[in-house]
């Protein structure tokens, strides 16, 4: 979640990252008393997000500096729309520039990736879901990207469920611990509103993964015909997720073997920065 604290904490990092001892072009070059008026400018079509990481680049570097943001989080825009304008010292709106797009580019490139891949399973009861792949320290920026384009965010951290991935059941076979009887062990510690996940890459696998009362089973890297068997094998007796081999040219069809979830670490790991660029404006 972007808290005001984490914002505060993150941009003031990535503005001090930039100019360490202030911007030398704009001290030197512009006059104290110039002032800028600016504007958000899309160069490209897209989905918005970001829209307070934006504003906090310019009032963290300076709190008279005023923006005014046009389309919400989540919004679609086309090319040429103005999605924000900022006014303000022209030292100070300069300075601040690269951080407020690096942000907001970043961030409105993975909600339109987003968008993308929740327009192709429209028709299906699939969710879109992030992983977390995702930037270090940039974690919930990327993930309420996510949001902005109607995905779902998976766990946000280790801490927030379990999620038993192939090196977890090789550490467990290697140890001689049967799978099912190290889920029910588990889940008999956790508080009932702890989810369990566990990931498979084979059907006969399943089985015991129901045995041992799992929430959730991922289908790792299935083929579609594997996915369809999974699924009836499960019988709504957990929920199902898919994972693995998921791009925009197969995610239609992986929906329509009736999943669940279908997580995709490309929305964060491999998202475009949208072209948006801010403009001053000279009349």
């Amino acid at each position: 979640m972007l808290t005001p604290a984490l914002l505060t904490r993150v941009v003031a990092a990535a503005l001090d990252e930039d100019a360490p001892w202030g911007d030398l072009t704009s001290v030197t070059l512009l006059p104290a008393d110039a002032t800028a008026n600016a504007d958000l400018i899309a160069r490209e079509p897209g989905v918005f997000s970001g829209g307070a990481v934006f504003s906090i680049a310019f009032t963290l570097t300076d709190p008279t500096v005023t923006v005014d943001v046009h389309v919400g989080d989540g919004d679609a825009f086309t090319a040429g729309d103005v999605l924000a304008s900022v006014s303000g010292a022209a030292r100070s709106v300069l300075t601040a520039e690269r951080v407020a797009l690096n942000f907001t580019q970043r961030m409105s490139g993975i909600s339109t990736l987003t968008a993308a891949y929740v327009r192709a399973v429209e028709g299906t009861a699939a969710r879109i879901a992030d992983t977390r792949k995702t930037t270090p320290g940039l974690r919930a920026f990327e993930r309420h990207a996510v949001v902005s384009g109607g995905g779902r965010n998976h766990r946000h951290s280790l801490s927030d469920a379990v999620m038993a991935k192939d090196n977890h059941l090789a550490v467990l076979q290697r140890s001689g611990l049967d799978l099912a009887v190290a889920l029910r062990e588990a889940l008999s510690a956790l508080p009932h509103t702890t989810h369990v996940v566990v990931e498979v890459d084979r059907l006969d696998q399943i089985a015991a993964v129901l045995d041992g009362g799992a929430h959730t089973v991922l289908l790792d890297n299935f083929s579609l015909d594997d996915l369809r068997a999974g699924v009836a094998l499960i019988g709504g007796r957990a929920q199902t997720e898919a994972s693995g081999g998921v791009d925009l040219e197969t995610v239609g069809a992986i929906a329509a073997t009736g999943v669940d979830v279908i997580s995709v670490g490309a929305l964060t790991h491999s998202a475009r920065a949208l072209d948006l660029g801010l403009d001053v404006r000279i009349d």
